[in-house]
């Protein structure tokens, strides 16, 4: 998985870029980021509703 998408708002967690505003450095992989962990855009989402991304479907 190289990203999850929050099914509420859209925004996107990239593995690769990370969220450094979040404490997630790049490279921060998805089972790493913690699972009490909410959407930092709409913070109504949780990490477990958000739908994982493969590479052919990343922004």
């Amino acid at each position: 998985m190289v990203a999850a998408r929050c099914p509420g708002c859209g925004y996107v967690y990239e593995v690769a870029a990370g969220e450094e505003r979040e404490g997630f450095a790049a490279g921060t992989a998805w089972r790493d980021v913690p699972d009490d962990w909410t959407c930092p855009d709409c913070g109504v989402r949780d990490k477990v509703d958000f739908v994982p991304l493969t590479s052919e479907a990343a922004p």
